[in-house]
């Protein structure tokens, strides 16, 4: 109890919605109450908290009509409203069940019409914009919330199919791009040539983890472990080999892709949404949904080095989830629990205990502020599996035994 009242005074601003915020943000998995709500149900579902401050950050993120126009996401709309109350109900009582069919039934839709966009594009020979594809703002985000939450749901098998085919090469100006190749940079902007995106928030490191995670729970589709094979082999070619171990650059261009290495000469932020922590979870996941014993241990040794340099730890600069030590720490606890070995336990350990002497920022967001902060630091101080399973958003979780099939 006394560490439930610890994490409560730390973030005290996260009990009441701020009335004066931007209406825009309201239904925000990353920035607005949405997001806060996942820290409250995990409160309540773990009776640490109560279900009433769940109903008023609830009310604080449908104050405007929920969009399921095409640019709807996990993050935003129907697919993170959804979200949030399929995990309400992460204890097997059936809260807001209207409200969530409704959801439900706006997300399928969204995931063919999308699905069936994206296969228009491949068809027409051109390069996608990772919004397209991504976790936080493309299909493999709505994949995840179908995977967990309605996985009997055939949107999910086409996100699945669209993924597959995302993994063949396109030919480009007489040239074999990875089909995944964004069309523009890192910032969403036009660009000579593109980029291709090694990030788990952007990158293809999210459609590897979605696609392994399908696996895990038995949801598979002609061509999953090809693409698994085609993921996981432009991720060793891109690989490095520095004093401190083994890194990958964030981003690519044409001219990287030519001749054959980065232009980074070292690795950047160890974080979850890029960096070697993100990646290597995913290939972890990918390791274990096809069995392969070796590429799993090489995945765990990886993040082990990369836990074990402070130089790269010096350069996370917040406790966020996104790119702090909140998503670098859930992200290592969830593959210390999946791994053959206890070689993470350690660095685990630590990474708790800087976690839990970090303050909380004043902004409430969920991927970049307080409410993201403060499930993780729950996460370390309980050392459980969330109640709630809000770490399905990131694609870094593992699953239940019961809904594991296993594999030999």
């Amino acid at each position: 109890m006394k560490r439930a009242s610890f994490l409560q005074a730390r973030f005290r601003h996260l009990h009441c919605p701020d009335q004066g915020q931007d209406p825009a943000l309201a239904q925000s998995l990353a920035k607005g109450p949405a997001g806060v709500a996942l820290w409250h149900i995990e409160r309540a579902l773990t009776g640490t908290g109560s279900w009433e401050p769940v109903k008023a950050w609830l009310t604080a993120a449908t104050r405007v009509e929920v969009t399921a126009l095409d640019s709807a996401c996990l993050t935003y709309g129907a697919p993170a409203l959804a979200f949030v109350l399929h995990a309400a109900g992460a204890d097997g009582q059936d809260r807001y069940r209207a409200a969530r069919d409704q959801l439900d039934a706006a997300t399928s839709a969204l995931a063919h019409r999308r699905v069936k966009a994206a296969h228009a594009r491949i068809h027409r020979g051109e390069l996608p914009a990772f919004a397209e594809y991504d976790l936080l703002h493309g299909l493999t985000g709505i994949g995840a919330h179908l995977l967990h939450h309605t996985p009997g749901d055939d949107a999910l098998a086409a996100v699945l199919t669209y993924l597959v085919a995302l993994t063949r090469p396109l030919t480009v100006d007489g040239e074999s791009l990875p089909g995944w190749w964004c069309a523009h940079d890192p910032h969403r902007l036009y660009a000579p040539g593109g980029h291709a995106n090694f990030g788990m928030a952007h990158g293809i490191t999210g459609p590897l983890a979605l696609l392994a995670q399908a696996v895990r729970r038995g949801a598979v589709v002609e061509g999953q472990q090809e693409a698994l094979h085609a993921i996981t082999e432009w991720l060793g070619q891109w690989q490095r080999h520095g004093d401190r171990g083994p890194w990958w650059p964030e981003t690519i261009t044409r001219v990287e892709a030519a001749a054959g290495r980065p232009q980074a000469t070292g690795p950047g932020r160890p974080s979850w949404c890029y960096g070697t922590p993100g990646i290597t979870r995913a290939l972890q996941l990918a390791a274990i949904a096809t069995a392969d014993t070796g590429r799993q241990q090489v995945a765990e040794n990886a993040l082990a080095s990369c836990l074990a340099d402070e130089h790269q730890l010096a350069q996370l600069t917040d406790a966020s989830l996104c790119h702090g030590t909140a998503g670098l720490f859930q992200t290592a606890w969830r593959a210390s629990q999946d791994a053959g070995t206890p070689l993470l336990e350690g660095a685990v350990r630590r990474l708790a205990d800087t976690l839990t002497s970090q303050h909380a920022p004043q902004d409430t967001a969920f991927l970049e502020g307080a409410a993201g902060q403060a499930l993780a630091q729950f996460t370390a101080i309980h050392g459980q599996a969330p109640a709630s399973g809000w770490d399905a958003c990131l694609l870094i979780d593992k699953p239940p035994p019961e809904q594991e099939i296993q594999r030999r």
